[in-house]
């Protein structure tokens, strides 16, 4: 058997013997995982908070050096 021919055997045998751990159940749009919601919106908010935090530390600092204030 050819080096060609047995990738191919064995690219067929993983599609068909395996299933992706991704496409295990299909999500259900009217009651949904509240807990990765709010996982997902918390996570938004700490981020958003951070780059506020940041960007007014670094205008405070641009002032300070160009005697702004």
């Amino acid at each position: 058997m050819t080096f060609n021919r047995l990738l191919c055997r064995a690219a067929l045998v993983s599609k068909v013997g395996s299933r992706s751990v991704f496409t295990s159940s299909k999500p259900d749009p009217a009651n949904p995982n509240w807990f990765r919601v709010s996982l997902a919106f918390g996570t938004s908010a700490f981020l958003w908070g951070l780059l506020f935090k940041q960007h007014s530390t670094d205008l405070h600092e641009y002032k300070v050096r160009n005697g702004l204030e």
